[in-house]
C-alpha cells in the first residue's frame, strides 16, 4: 500500500511507514510481516544488510535504513523482555512450589516434635514407675537414643493374589507415612540446606531399623515420565546389576502390582553382593498424585518366590518408593524414600559403617535418583549437541558403560565367565580371567578396519586397601591430576594396543615416566559431581618403530565424588583406553579406583584443596602453623579403596600377563600409600618422607634467600617488600607473593623444582608433582622463541625481561600475564643453582 510520510520538518514524504507526529514510524501489517521474516533470519543486521533490505524489498523501499535499525533494536528489546518475563514466571512457579514443599515439611516437623515430646513424657513416666530415676536421668527419648529396636517376628504372609493386594495396600500406607508423616525420625542431611536454588530437601534416618533416606524436590517433568524413569533403575542406579519383572497383576482400583527380582553389585572386593525379592505397587491416587512403592517379600508363603542365589546376600527393603505430584504450571513435586536393611553383620566389621550409614544410602541411591531426574529435565529443556558432536544421552550411556564394566570386574561373578586363577603365594592381589564368548562379544574386540583383534581373553587384577586420615575426594583429585605419580605409560600403551590387530609385547613396569597428559572435558552433570573426559597421553613409543613417530594414547575417563563437603559420597576414577576415532562400538575395558568413606562425619577440610602445597615446606614457624591448622580442622577419617585393572590378552600369554598385572597393581598400591601418606595431615613424618622420596630442592628457607639475594643483585631492586627476620620470614613473604614465582633446573630439558603459592595456582599443580612439568610445556611458540633468544643474556648478564604474553597451566588452561622476569639464582658459593621466573599480574582466561 502507498502511504504518505512526514518527518520532523513536515517536508519529507515517501513510500513506506507513516511518521506519527514526527516522532514514531507506524508500519503497515505487510511491512511488519516482512521485517519479522528478516528478523527470524538475522536478528541483528549490519548497516550494509539494512541498506540491502531497503533496496531489495519493495514494500520497505520508502523507509530509511536508520528507521530499520530502530525497528530491529525495538524488536530485540521486546524479545528480551518476553524471555525475561517467561523466566520470571518460571521462577515464580518454582518458588511457589518450593514454598508449598517447605510448608508441608514444616508441618511434618511440627508433628514430629509433638510426637517426640509425647514419647519423652511416656519414657520419663516409665522410668519413674520402675524406680530408674537415680540410674538414668536423661530426658532423651527412646526414639532419639539411637538404640536399634527389636525386630518383631511376624508369621509368613500370604502371597496369593488377594494376599499380595493386602501387602500392597499396607506398603502404600507405610510408605506415605514415611514420605509425608512421622513414621521415621528424619534429620537433615549434613551439608544440605533447603531453598529455591538448592538441590532439594534431603534427610536421613535416626534410630530406626536398617538405614533410610528421604529427598523432596522439584523436577521439570510430568509425573508419568518421572515414574517411568525411576522404574528403570538400570539407567540411573550404578550399583544395580539386574532387575527382572517376573509377574504383573492389575488391581481393581486401576493400580498395578509387579513382582521383581533385583541384584546389586558389591561396591568393594571385601564384601558380597546383595539381592532383593520385591513387590512394587503403582497407583494413581484420588488427588492426581502418582505413587510407586516397594517392599521385600522375604517372609511369604502360598505364592511365587526366588530361592537364594550363590554369591548374593538376600537383603530386605522396607516400605520405600516415590510420591509424585503434579505441579501448577508443569513439572512435578517428588518425594523419594529409600529404606533398606543390608544385613551388615554379613560383612567384615571394619566395613559395617558402609552398610549402616544412612548418608551413604542417600548419596548413592536417593540423591542419585533426584539428580538423574534433574539432569533429564535440563537436557529436555536445552536439547543442544554437546562436545564432540554427541548429545547428553550418549555421554550418559558412556558413563554407565564405564561404571558397569568396572563393577563387573570388581565383583567377578562366575555366571559372567570370570574364574579365579592361582596366586603367587601372596594373597594381596586377586587375578581373574574371562574368556567366555559372551564377554568378548560384549566388548566387541575389533576395530573399524574389520579385522578381528588378536586378544581372546580378559584378565582382571584387583585389590582393596584401608586408608586412614585421607579424605577420599582429596586423594581422588590427586590421582586424576597427577597420573605420573602412579601410572606406567608402558602398561597404558599395552592396554591400548591389546585390542588392536597385531601382537603386543609385554612391557616392564616403570611408574611415572610418560611426558604429559591433557584433560579434554566431554560432559558433566548439573552439580558437577561427575565429570566425563578424555585423557590424552602424549608422545608414547611402545614399539621400536614408534620412536620415530611417537603415538598418542586416549583414555575415556569418568570422575566422580570430588566434593569434600559431600558426606558419605564415594569417590571414583574409572578409565578405559579408546581409539582416537572415539567410535561407539569401540571396546571398553574399564579400570580404576573407588574410594568409599567408612565414617559419616562431615570433614572440615576445604573443598578446593587437592594438597596443602605449603605443608611440603619444612620451614619451622610457617610449616608448624599449617600443620596445626590441619590438625585442628581435619578429623580422623577411614575409607576403603578398591583398585581394579583389566587387560585384554592372548590366551597363551596368560601367565605372563597375570604376573605383569600383579606387579603393576602392587606398584600402584605402593604409590597410593605414598601419596596418601603425603596427603595425611596427621602424619608427623610427612615432610621428611616426601623429601626423601621425591627429592625436592635445598631447604626452603635457604632457597628463598638465594632467590631474593640474586634478584637484588642482578635486577637492582627488592623482590620482597618486607620479609622480617631470618630465613623463615623470607620464605613466608616469598610464599605469599602475589606474582607467580617458580624455579627451573639448569638442564637440557628444564623442569620446575620450586614454586610459591601463586605459581602453583597458575600451574594448577602441587609441590609433589611439580618436578614432572617441563618449562617448555607451559610456554607457547612465541614464549619458547623469546626464551631461546634471551637465554644467553640470562646466563651472562644474570636476568632478562619479557613482554606480556600467553602460557598454559599443567591442565591446559590458557594463562595471560603482563610481563615476565627471569634471573639466575646463585648459591652461597656463587654457582648458578637454577633459573627463577616471575610472571607478573597473571590470570586465567
Amino acid at each position: 500500500m502507498m502511504m504518505e510520510m512526514s518527518c520532523k520538518s513536515g517536508e519529507k514524504g515517501g513510500v513506506g511507514g507513516l511518521l506519527d507526529n514526527g516522532k514514531y514510524v507506524r508500519y503497515t501489517p505487510e511491512q511488519v510481516e516482512a521485517l519479522e521474516r528478516i528478523y527470524h533470519e538475522c536478528p541483528k543486521p549490519s548497516s550494509l544488510r539494512r541498506q540491502q533490505i531497503v533496496r531489495e524489498i519493495p514494500i520497505l523501499s520508502g523507509i530509511e535504513p536508520k528507521q530499520i535499525k530502530v525497528w530491529f533494536q525495538n524488536r530485540r528489546c521486546r524479545e528480551k523482555q518476553r524471555k525475561e518475563a517467561s523466566r520470571l514466571q518460571a521462577v515464580n512457579r518454582k518458588l511457589a512450589a518450593m514454598n508449598k514443599l517447605l510448608m508441608e515439611e514444616n508441618e511434618r516437623l511440627q508433628k514430629q516434635v509433638s510426637q517426640l515430646v509425647y514419647d519423652n513424657g511416656c519414657y520419663r513416666q516409665h522410668t519413674q514407675n520402675n524406680g530408674l530415676v537415680s540410674k538414668d536421668t536423661s530426658c532423651e527419648s527412646a526414639v532419639t537414643s539411637g538404640h536399634r529396636p527389636l525386630v518383631p517376628q511376624h508369621p509368613p504372609r500370604d502371597a496369593s493374589p488377594a494376599g499380595l493386594l493386602s501387602i500392597a495396600e499396607e506398603t502404600l500406607t507405610e510408605f506415605l507415612s514415611k514420605a509425608t508423616g512421622t513414621a521415621v525420625e528424619w534429620v537433615q542431611m549434613p551439608g544440605m540446606k533447603p531453598g529455591p536454588d538448592s538441590f532439594g530437601i534431603v534427610a536421613i534416618s535416626h534410630g530406626c531399623i536398617g538405614v533410610a533416606a528421604r529427598a523432596c524436590g522439584l523436577v521439570g517433568l510430568e509425573p508419568s515420565r518421572v515414574a517411568e524413569i525411576l522404574k528403570d533403575r538400570l539407567s540411573w542406579f550404578r550399583e544395580c546389576r539386574a532387575i527382572d519383572v517376573l509377574n504383573v497383576l492389575p488391581t481393581a482400583n486401576g493400580g498395578t502390582i509387579e513382582l521383581l527380582y533385583m541384584q546389586l553389585y558389591a561396591p568393594t572386593t571385601l564384601a558380597p553382593a546383595r539381592d532383593f525379592w520385591l513387590l512394587r505397587y503403582t497407583l494413581v491416587m484420588d488427588d492426581g498424585s502418582l505413587v510407586v512403592c516397594e517392599r521385600s517379600l522375604n517372609h511369604t508363603q502360598n505364592g511365587p518366590s526366588v530361592p537364594q542365589v550363590p554369591s548374593f546376600i538376600r537383603a530386605e527393603m522396607l516400605p520405600s518408593g516415590y510420591l509424585i505430584r503434579p505441579c501448577d504450571g508443569g513439572g512435578s513435586i517428588i518425594h523419594i524414600v529409600d529404606h533398606v536393611d543390608l544385613e551388615p553383620w554379613n560383612v567384615p566389621e571394619v566395613l559395617r559403617p558402609l552398610y549402616e550409614s544412612s548418608a551413604v544410602l542417600a548419596q548413592k541411591t536417593t540423591m542419585a535418583a533426584l539428580r538423574h531426574l534433574r539432569q533429564i529435565s535440563q537436557e529436555i529443556s536445552q536439547p543442544n549437541v554437546s562436545n564432540w558432536g554427541r548429545r547428553p544421552a550418549e555421554f550418559r550411556a558412556l558413563s554407565q558403560k564405564l561404571s558397569r564394566g568396572f563393577n563387573e570386574a570388581v565383583n567377578g561373578f562366575t555366571d559372567e565367565g570370570w574364574s579365579l586363577i592361582e596366586n603367587d603365594g601372596v594373597d594381596d592381589i586377586a587375578v581373574l580371567v574371562n574368556s567366555s564368548p559372551e564377554k568378548l562379544m560384549a566388548l566387541n574386540l575389533s576395530y573399524a578396519n574389520g579385522f578381528p583383534a588378536v586378544s581372546n581373553a580378559v584378565l582382571c587384577a584387583k585389590a582393596s586397601m584401608l586408608l586412614q586420615n585421607v579424605p577420599p575426594a582429596v586423594l581422588l583429585r590427586f590421582l586424576r591430576e597427577h597420573r605420573s605419580e602412579w601410572a606406567d605409560n608402558n602398561i597404558d600403551a599395552y592396554s591400548a594396543m591389546a585390542a588392536k590387530v597385531g601382537p603386543c609385547s609385554l612391557p616392564g613396569t616403570r611408574i611415572g615416566n610418560f611426558t604429559s597428559q591433557v584433560i579434554l572435558p566431554l560432559a558433566h552433570t548439573i552439580e558437577n559431581e561427575e565429570l566425563l573426559e578424555v585423557i590424552k597421553l602424549e608422545g608414547f613409543a611402545h614399539f621400536p618403530g614408534d620412536m620415530i613417530m611417537p603415538r598418542d594414547i586416549f583414555l575415556l575417563q569418568l570422575c566422580g565424588g570430588m566434593d569434600e563437603s559431600a558426606v558419605g559420597s564415594p569417590a571414583e576414577l574409572i578409565f578405559a583406553p579408546i581409539d582416537a576415532s572415539f567410535a561407539d562400538d569401540a571396546p571398553v575395558l574399564p579400570s580404576g579406583f573407588r574410594i568409599i568413606p567408612l565414617e559419616s562425619a562431615k570433614e572440615a577440610s576445604s573443598p578446593n584443596r587437592t594438597l596443602d602445597l605449603a605443608s611440603a615446606l619444612d620451614v619451622g614457624s610457617v610449616g608448624s602453623k599449617l600443620s596445626s591448622d590441619h590438625s585442628a580442622s581435619d578429623r580422623c577419617t577411614r575409607s576403603v579403596m578398591t583398585i581394579s585393572f583389566q587387560f585384554a590378552f592372548e590366551s597363551h600369554l596368560q601367565e605372563s600377563v597375570a604376573e605383569m598385572a600383579r606387579q603393576y597393581v602392587r606398584s600402584i598400591i605402593a604409590s597410593v600409600q605414598r601419596v596418601a601418606l603425603a596427603l595425611s595431615p596427621s602424619n608427623a613424618g610427612y615432610n621428611s618422607g616426601l623429601r626423601s622420596q621425591l627429592g625436592p630442592p635445598p631447604e626452603a628457607p635457604t632457597l628463598a634467600r638465594w632467590i631474593s639475594t640474586s634478584y637484588r643483585c642482578f635486577v637492582g631492586a627488592e623482590l620482597l617488600k618486607s620479609c622480617g627476620e631470618g630465613g623463615d620470614g623470607i620464605l613466608k613473604s616469598l610464599w605469599h607473593h602475589s606474582d607467580a614465582i617458580m624455579c627451573c633446573s639448569l638442564k637440557s630439558v628444564p623442569v620446575f623444582t620450586f614454586a610459591n603459592q601463586a605459581g602453583l595456582d597458575m600451574l594448577e599443580t602441587t609441590l609433589v608433582a611439580l618436578q614432572d612439568i617441563a618449562l617448555e610445556k607451559i610456554l607457547d611458540d612465541q614464549g619458547r622463541k623469546a626464551l631461546c633468544a634471551e637465554f644467553p643474556q640470562i646466563l651472562h648478564q644474570g636476568f632478562a625481561c619479557f613482554q606480556g604474553g600467553m602460557c598454559a597451566s599443567n591442565m591446559g588452561r590458557p594463562v595471560s600475564y603482563d610481563r615476565a622476569v627471569a634471573w639466575k639464582v646463585l648459591d652461597e658459593h656463587g654457582t648458578a643453582h637454577c633459573i627463577c621466573f616471575m610472571f607478573v599480574n597473571w590470570s586465567f582466561i
